[in-house]
């Protein structure tokens, strides 16, 4: 069986779905791997290492994708891909797109939909990108604000430690905070969710927010944050408003999965904020949780506050993005690999397959993606 590694052709998206690592495991596997040609090189991975882990390079798309039974790609192709083939990627699909997958005969499986159960954590692309998100948030932060996150004793005087708020303590939250405190910050964070206030406590940060008889359901089963009240959400704004005019650098995150991001940072907070603090808003891909945030793009206000809105934080680390994304395809195929057969097998009943398949056999099979009635 062929697996084709497509070059991804989404404007700015920098990552790719195999790395010469899991190319030589397929390989392993049985399977003929075909990597079109530059797949790779934003991330750092040239053709020369994919074929010497065994793959062929091809042409271009179609060349890649002639045969396979199998294909790899960070976001949804844009390339006609081979009946019957298995599509694995984080495609953002909607009903029309699932319709369009099952109508092309492709089997399509996408990977941001996989359930948050322990049998999935080393196959779960969210969180394995979200920390790196995280991580990279604090980073672009800390070169955006103009006076230095530890405290700095010198002889000309002393630097205060930068005070930091990270908004959403999910896997990208906590790793804000944790990067964060590494740098030297003082750092404080909020999340609507029961189980995060003692997750915030133990990285050393402190918890701010509202909490009400609400705020106790405010978990799925899943593990996602979600969508509350206006209500609520008045409340919460009426507590950060305070603290977030003191803060120096604020790192926003939260998401609602499926749906538009919550706005958490007003208008008017950010005009309550100093000259030369910095909004970094790794939501900015769902809208954003700042009402002034403009995806894909830096903002400065008239009140002098920089606002970071940049698309696709884990492309921002390429090269480590994808080698963790690679992995995680191949460990969800690993998984469902029947040896004998040297091809993929999806049992229809598992939980994780459930989650994440949105056709099989040209018929839209995810509950979500069924077209209105």
């Amino acid at each position: 069986m062929r697996v084709a590694v497509l070059k991804e052709t989404r404007s700015g998206e920098t990552r790719v779905a195999a790395t010469p690592e899991t190319v030589k495991k397929y390989v392993g596997m049985g399977l003929d791997v075909a990597v079109e040609s530059g797949a790779g090189l934003a991330s750092g991975f040239i053709d020369s290492a994919y074929a010497e882990a065994g793959a062929t390079i091809a042409a271009d798309a179609a060349a890649a994708l002639a045969g396979a039974g199998i294909v790899l790609a960070v976001r949804a192709p844009e390339a006609e891909l081979p009946r019957g083939a298995l599509l694995l990627g984080t495609l953002g699909a909607d009903a029309a797109a699932a319709a369009a997958y099952a109508a092309a005969g492709v089997d399509a499986c996408s990977m941001e939909l996989l359930p948050r159960i322990t049998r999935a954590q080393s196959m779960d692309v969210l969180s394995s990108q979200a920390n790196l998100a995280g991580y990279r948030a604090v980073i672009e932060g800390a070169g955006a604000y103009d006076r230095g996150f530890p405290m700095m004793m010198t002889a000309a005087g002393t630097v205060p430690a930068a005070n930091v708020f990270v908004m959403g303590a999910g896997v990208a939250g906590l790793q804000a905070i944790a990067t964060a405190r590494r740098l030297g910050g003082r750092v404080s964070a909020t999340d609507v969710r029961p189980a995060a206030k003692e997750e915030i406590k133990s990285l050393g940060a402190t918890f701010v927010g509202y909490e009400d008889e609400e705020s106790k359901a405010a978990q799925t089963a899943g593990g996602y944050a979600k969508q509350l009240s206006a209500e609520f959400y008045a409340k919460q704004a009426e507590v950060v408003a305070a603290h977030i005019a003191k803060q120096d650098v604020v790192v926003c995150t939260a998401l609602v999965q499926g749906r538009r991001a919550p706005t958490l940072v007003t208008a008017a907070m950010v005009e309550s904020m100093k000259p030369g603090s910095v909004i970094v808003d790794i939501a900015a891909d769902a809208g954003g949780n700042c009402a002034l945030t403009q995806p894909g793009e830096m903002v400065v206000t008239p009140n002098g506050v920089k606002i970071l809105g940049f698309t696709n934080w884990p492309g921002r680390l390429p090269a480590a993005a994808s080698a963790l994304y690679a992995r995680n395809l191949l460990t969800f195929l690993s998984t469902f690999w029947d040896k004998d057969a040297k091809a993929p097998k999806l049992p229809e009943d598992d939980d994780i397959v459930k989650g994440v398949a949105l056709t099989r056999g040209g018929a839209v099979v995810h509950p979500l993606m069924q077209p209105a009635s």
